[in-house]
Order: C-alpha cells, then structure tokens, then sequence
C-alpha cells in the first residue's frame, strides 16, 4: 500500500496499552497501518518525539460571547497549538450565544451554519433544553443529529446572578429551570439512553447550589465587598458544589440517568463525587476537571491584579490544586478539559460581580497534562493521553473514530517534543482572546505538529492552510 503520510521513527503513545515504536501510516484521512519502515508520499521523521491521538477537548464554548463564526475560527485555531484535533462545544438558548430562545429543531441548524467552514477542528456539540419544549426533543436530536450528551447548569435556578435579581427567567428565556425541570431532563435522557442501546446517552451537570450562593454573595458584599478572585470564591464556596452534587446525583439515582459532573474545582466537590459513587454504585457517573482548577489559585492571581481569571466555579487554592490532581492519579476523575471560552479583557473590567466569567485554555490541554501531570506529578503518558483524548471520547460517542489508534481510526495526531520548554505567553495561543491567566507559566512538553485527518494543520507554531473542520455526529 502506498500511504499519504507516514510518520517516521517516533514512540507512540497507544492508550489503554502503552508505548512502542513504531511508523504510523496513513491513508485517505484514516489510520492505514502500524509497523516499521512505512513509506508515504509525504513523511515525517518523529526521531525522539511521542506520537499521540489527537486530543478532544470535551468542554468548549463556541460563540458565548462573540459571533459564532469569527469564534468558530480563531478559537479552534487556538486548540491546534495544544495538540486538541476535536472540540466538543456547549450550546444553549437564552441569553448569550445567539441570544434567542425556540425550539432546537429551527436553531441547532442556525448553530451549524454559523460555523461551517469556520473550523479548524472538528467539533460535536452538547446541548442544553431550557424550556420543557426543548427536554422533548432530545430523542430527535439523538437521531436525527447524533447529540448524545446534554447539559443542565444547576446555579441558574432561581437567582440571575448577572442582573443580581431572583428571577433568572429573562437570562434562561424558560419557564421553570429548577429540580422538577432537571429530573424531567434526567427522565428524556434515560427514555433516550433506553432506546439506544450500545450508545451511551448522558446528561453533564454545573453543580453549584444557587440557593447558597446567594446567601455567601450577600455576605462577601456586606463585608466590604472585596473586588478580587478570592472574594469570588468566598461568594460561590465549595459548599455550594458539594450540595449541588448531593442533588444531582441522587436524582439520576432515581431516574438511571448517566452523568458528568463538570469541572470539579475543590477537594469537597472531589469528595462529594466519591461518596456518590459509593452511595450509588450502578450510577454510571463520571468527573471532569479543567487546566485551570488544577493549576491556578486565586491567591497568586489576585497579587498579579485583574479579573481576568474570573471564571464559573471559582478558581480556588493551591490545596485545591493538589487534592484534584490526586484525583487524576488515583483515577477519580475521568477526564481533563479546557471549559475554553473566548473573553476578552475588556469584558472583565475591574468590578468583581459585573465581570464575565471564563478565558480560554485550549491552547495548553497537552502541554499542560506533560508537564505538570508527566514531568511533575509521574504521570504516564499513556494516561496523558487517556485524559485528554480517549475518555472523553469513549464517554460522548467519539470512540473509537477519535481518541483512539486503530487501524481505521481518523488519523488524528500530534506528535509531542516532551522535553521542550517554554514560558507561556498570549501571543504563542493563537487566540483571539488578549490576556491569558497562564501568562508567564514555565511548561514544558509541546506539540510540534497537529494532523487532521491525515492533514498537517499545524507545525512549529503555525497554522497549515484553511479551515477543514467539520460537524461530527457521534454514534
């Protein structure tokens, strides 16, 4: 066979098995063959470099807070430099995005749109129904979309933090987004899940208990009303995620509903994860945590200065950091994501609760996981690769077209210098976003090269011609 790309002489880095050396040969955008002295019309020497799936960056934020397309664009260009070949993006109605609310089967059509041939990934979406209307059509969007993942943020009920009001109605744009609606979500999901059989259907959970939080909101404010990351904190502490969990998990308990319990930020919200599993043994319940709760605390960021680190949850503190990265080691939490969402500077501004929540991240999903995770932490770099790329593609449908290294597979793949290193700056992110809490962070472990489906996109800090992305439907 005469392949369209052979990488040469690299370790690759197998998920769920280990590393061998090895060529790997391409053919028509797919994984051809494995083995030794391949030979393609185009080759690559990875002499001394790791070969890897491309990763899939499972919590993404397409267009929440600018247009659609342009953030289409500049945003999945940034997840190239971070070795991400997949992003999965959230998309719900309401306020934010493209600020309109109706029913998916007239508005998912708008989203795709919007981004096609904007992309420099391929990208999934997870959706979230709002509005009672929009629970029913989950199993159409099952089949006629191939949405399996779904999502309900569990601080938007009751209380608009944004216009400091207890009405969230004119944020949601829905009717009643409390515990009723969700255990009707876990319900429409369940009945999916039952009649697709061999594919996991799940719903992803914001656990923040709204409730106490604005009881801890009122108290940061009436004491002096501190404008930093740490007052932030204080306002949505990880009680607030610990009760949340508690609710959420007892009720997919109740309606057999799979889950994922998003960007856990503290040591309580780990545990609370840990005892629910425990509690509910056939729950099939799953935890992610992001670049960002793993690495940063608010005490370092708030001597810098800025908001630029506001985000939903909270950064919190070092003895945070390190009780989720015993979690990665010990294999409670199942996957690493960036939750990356484009904003920029002016819209953090100087006042703490007026300010935008979220910065992106999916610059550093692999760099991260090498060298804070691999370098720091004796992490192999096999279970690098199963958090970034293999998991969460096995849990939202991806598997084994991406994340995986079968012959067949997409061939997807970034090949890493583990060794070199470099401080982060904002510029080397290919962002559109104009600052970056990592900013001035030493890492090391890169990607060189980023392929797509057999296609080099990305090498040696630059994008590789157009976008050729596309929507994924994920089985």
């Amino acid at each position: 066979m005469t392949f369209d790309l052979v990488i040469k002489n690299g370790t690759l880095i197998i998920p769920f098995t280990g590393e061998v050396k090895a060529d790997i040969g391409v053919k028509d955008g797919k994984i051809a063959a494995i083995g030794v002295d391949l030979s393609g019309e185009k080759n690559i020497d990875a002499q001394g470099k790791y070969v890897a799936p491309g990763a899939v960056d499972a919590h993404f934020h397409i267009g929440i807070y600018r247009p659609m397309a342009q953030d289409a664009f500049e945003e999945t260009r940034s997840s190239l430099v971070g070795g991400a070949t997949t992003v999965i993006s959230y998309f719900r109605t309401g306020q934010h995005y493209l600020n309109k609310t109706g029913s998916y089967k007239d508005i998912f059509p708008e989203v795709l749109d919007a981004v096609k041939g904007q992309l420099h990934t391929d990208v999934g979406f997870h959706l979230a129904p709002m509005t009672s209307a929009q629970v029913d059509e989950v199993r159409h969007l099952v089949k006629d979309h191939g949405i399996p993942s779904y999502k309900y943020y569990m601080f938007y009920k009751g209380f608009d933090l944004a216009a400091n009001s207890r009405d969230s109605k004119s944020f949601t744009m829905s009717e009643e987004y409390d515990l009723g609606h969700l255990f009707s979500i876990m319900e429409s999901v369940s009945a999916a899940q039952q009649e697709n059989k061999g594919r996991r259907i799940s719903l992803s959970l914001h656990c923040e208990q709204s409730e106490l939080m604005r009881l801890f909101i009122e108290r940061v404010k009436a004491n002096g009303n501190p404008q930093n990351l740490k007052a932030y904190s204080d306002g949505r502490p990880p009680l607030t995620e610990e009760v949340a969990i508690g609710e959420a998990t007892t009720l997919a308990n109740a309606a057999g509903t799979n889950i994922n319990l998003l960007h856990l930020s503290s040591a309580p919200a780990l545990n609370a994860a840990r005892r629910a599993r425990a509690t509910f043994p056939n729950l099939d319940l799953r935890c992610e945590v992001t670049l960002h709760h793993l690495c940063l605390d608010h005490e370092s960021l708030d001597k810098k200065g800025g908001l630029g680190g506001k985000v939903n949850p909270p950064i919190r503190t070092k003895n945070d950091n390190e009780e989720l990265w015993n979690g990665v080691l010990d294999g409670t939490v199942s996957w690493v994501a960036s939750d990356h969402a484009c904003c920029m500077e002016e819209s953090k501004g100087d006042a703490l609760w007026p300010a935008l929540p979220g910065f992106g991240g999916t610059a550093l999903l692999y760099p991260v996981l090498i060298s804070e995770g691999h370098h720091k932490r004796g992490l192999s770099l096999t279970r690098v690769v199963e958090l970034v790329s293999s998991n969460p593609a096995q849990a939202y449908g991806l598997w084994p077209q991406k994340g995986s290294m079968t012959i067949g597979a997409d061939a997807d793949l970034v090949i890493l210098d583990i060794e070199k290193s470099q401080k982060v700056t904002t510029d080397m992110l290919l962002s559109a976003q104009d600052h970056c809490p990592f900013e001035g962070v030493d890492v090391k472990g890169w990607p060189e090269t980023t392929v797509l489906r057999g296609q080099v996109v990305y090498s040696n800090g630059e994008v590789i011609g157009a976008p050729q992305g596309k929507y994924v439907r994920r089985a």
